[in-house]
């Protein structure tokens, strides 16, 4: 294990001038030892120490990770900036048709009216380390691979436990570069986070999913948190009594503005990218999976839409969870494309070619790629049914609610039966029953039509001639539909609140679908997975080895990762050059009172004719926002955008639509990240909202 770790250790100390600098996901405990003489070189001011110490206050002490998102302090207050689309569901909870936060935004005149969330986190990274070592404490060679990860189980449970001993730290520990290497992170995690700011959803949602992924791009996607603590700064639940955070360390913004060319760099918790994978995924990927989520996630939108055209309340209602759809279905749409585009396939088999060549009389490596072959073939069709079953059965919210059902017991305690209480009610609040039933008939029809029979259970095979019928008597026949007899039954002793649910229909449904994709898909799937990933360890340890001179980066896992690059523009087709910026100019082009999302607020159409842009006016308008090459991917939403000097400069929100193969492969032609111009942020603060209050809370240069 030692020989292993000492490979990695090495691969890492290596620098190469060669590599791409906008390539990466870099890790910032050891950014001094791989990247900052090249960061230093394109523009970066500041120390391997001024990005991460566990010394003093460092930039690391700046970034939240809330849980899927990024988020960034902005002054000594408590007060931090992420994403209107990261705060959307918190934003989506507050408002009512009398108080529409989505449509008309939301401004704290004061503290007092800041909106506490329940359940929303932010988590400061207390320090990193490597603890390869002791995590593969007593692993041996000839070990069985159960064994191996029994071992690895309770070593990683010790050094969790150890810390986390009486500090009220949370940790965690991922494994790095396939489980060549293994890495804890320590979290302070606050609980009481509460909603100061956001614009109206025609600014922090401009362009609406037609935009989304898109550029240009005209979207003042941003939002105002604050963190409150104890009396002694330290994390607390909710408390009227609770006061703002004292950060470490918050940011400097910027009011200088970019230019093409200009160095940047983004801090946050990127989320998931398989940059090594073999050619037999990326095919899967591209050619089968992408394609059948598209077409079902398509069917789930097209009747949201129509609903909420119609109603505003179902508008609201569905507004999050219609984001939270069309997201990754426009994501995946752009991700074939640019894998076809690129010849991502093709590029992996030659690379696997040469590996093999390579590999030849070696043992540990030459009979990897055939196994690999062989796994991910037996492997495909379980994928495929597994994909129908999460897309397409937990589709339906009825099923998913049921779930909540199907799997309690007589043990069920008074607290548990509490929490259940309390995401029942979320359900009822943002449920309409037309939309889902619809999409359950569309759905299961698909399933039935695409799905292997060995992969359909039986109650959907005894009902597949007469699919709508059937689904119409579970929705009728359910009680869950009734949150009066539900309230009722969760109201009383939770030791009998499984046996009353045990018998309705919807329940039963869930626990039939659940029970058999268990037995004959995702027990299976999970086996085979499991054999993959060790060979991923095996074959991420080999190209290090073939590749000497090449600087590897680990995929991203939602820990903290700094990525470089500069603002540019790009080519993303035959004739068409983008522009690194866009300006207000561009949303008064797009504005259309026929169309939801764009739909510009009269106020900033008023700002607009008079030209009242006061100090944030750049050329005779506004600049809303900018490309650069960073590498990013989902989780990087609401990361800081920041220059060499370490200010502030942008949030960063999105990826070009040609670029979103870049969990996959990175380009460094098309692949561009999207940030709001923090001088639009600051803009709608101050001339839109006039709530200049919030700035003279900030630190600007």
């Amino acid at each position: 294990m030692r020989i292993r770790r000492n490979i990695v250790v090495a691969l890492l100390a290596l620098f190469s001038l060669q590599s791409y600098a906008e390539e990466g996901m870099w890790l910032p405990s050891l950014i001094g030892q791989t990247k900052l003489k090249d960061m230093q070189a394109k523009g970066l001011k500041l120390t391997a120490e001024d990005l991460y110490s566990i010394n003093q206050a460092s930039l690391k002490d700046a970034i939240v990770t809330l849980g899927g998102c990024t988020g960034e302090m902005i002054s000594g207050e408590g007060l931090f900036i992420t994403n209107h689309h990261c705060g959307y569901g918190n934003i989506q909870s507050h408002s009512t048709v009398e108080h529409d936060y989505l449509t008309n935004g939301f401004w704290a005149a004061n503290k007092q009216e800041e909106l506490p969330n329940p359940g929303y986190t932010a988590s400061f990274l207390v320090k990193m380390e490597d603890v390869t070592e002791d995590v593969l404490k007593g692993v041996k060679p000839d070990m069985d691979e159960a064994k191996k990860d029994e071992v690895i189980a309770k070593n990683k449970e010790s050094i969790i436990a150890r810390a986390t001993k009486n500090n009220g730290y949370n940790a965690r520990i991922e494994a790095l570069y396939y489980a060549n290497q293994y890495f804890l992170f320590v979290f302070e995690k606050f609980e009481d986070v509460r909603l100061v700011a956001a614009p109206p959803s025609a600014i922090g949602k401009f362009g609406g999913d037609t935009d989304n992924w898109m550029w240009p791009r005209h979207t003042g996607d941003f939002c105002l948190f604050r963190i409150y603590a104890d009396k002694d700064n330290k994390p607390a639940k909710y408390s009227p009594d609770n006061v703002p955070y004292k950060p470490k360390k918050f940011f400097t913004i910027s009011t200088k503005g970019v230019k093409e060319g200009d160095f940047t760099f983004i801090y946050g918790y990127p989320g998931r990218t398989s940059e090594y994978i073999v050619s037999d995924a990326v095919k899967y990927i591209a050619e089968e999976g992408n394609p059948h989520k598209i077409k079902l996630r398509t069917i789930r939108l097209d009747i949201m839409n129509r609903y909420q055209a119609k109603d505003p309340v179902v508008r609201i209602q569905y507004a999050a969870k219609n984001a939270g759809v069309a997201n990754k279905w426009k994501k995946m749409q752009g991700e074939a494309k640019g894998i076809e585009k690129l010849g991502v396939v093709a590029e992996k088999q030659e690379l696997e070619n040469r590996f093999q060549e390579w590999a030849a009389g070696k043992p540990e490596y030459e009979n990897l790629l055939p196994q690999f072959r062989e796994l991910y073939a037996e492997v495909r069709p379980l994928d495929f049914a597994f994909d129908y079953y999460t897309e397409g059965f937990n589709g339906i919210e009825l099923m998913s609610f049921a779930a909540n059902f199907a799997s309690l017991d007589a043990s069920l305690t008074k607290e548990k039966a509490a929490a259940l209480k309390e995401r029942v009610k979320t359900f009822y609040k943002n449920y309409y029953q037309p939309i889902d039933q619809e999409s359950a008939k569309a759905l299961m029809a698909e399933f039935v039509k695409n799905v292997p029979a060995e992969f359909q259970p039986a109650v959907l095979k005894e009902n597949a001639g007469n699919l709508d019928n059937w689904i119409d008597g579970l929705f009728t026949e359910t009680i869950l539909l009734d949150s009066s007899k539900v309230y009722r039954i969760l109201d009383g002793d939770p030791s009998e609140i499984a046996g009353a649910m045990a018998n309705d229909i919807a329940v039963q449904v869930n626990k039939s679908f659940v029970d058999f994709y268990k037995e004959n898909v995702i027990g299976k799937r999970d086996v085979l997975n499991s054999r993959i990933e060790k060979l991923y360890t095996a074959y991420m340890k080999g190209l290090m080895e073939m590749q000497p001179d090449h600087v590897f980066y680990p995929d991203a896992n939602s820990t903290l990762r700094i990525a470089y690059g500069k603002v540019d523009g790009f080519n993303p087709s035959d004739a068409v050059r983008y522009k690194c910026y866009s300006t207000l100019e561009g949303i008064m082009e797009k504005d259309n009172p026929e169309i939801y999302d764009y739909n510009v607020p009269q106020r900033l159409r008023d700002l607009y004719e008079a030209k009242d842009y006061g100090r944030w006016e750049v050329n005779g308008t506004v600049p809303v926002a900018f490309i650069a090459t960073n590498h990013t991917t989902g989780g990087n939403s609401g990361s800081p955008v920041i220059n060499g000097n370490g200010e502030l400069i942008g949030v960063n929100f999105d990826r070009c639509w040609e670029s979103t193969m870049s969990d996959i492969k990175y380009d460094s032609d098309l692949c561009r990240n999207i940030a709001v111009d923090i001088r639009y942020v600051l803009f709608l603060i101050d001339k839109y909202a006039g709530a200049n209050y919030l700035i003279e809370e900030m630190k600007l240069n």
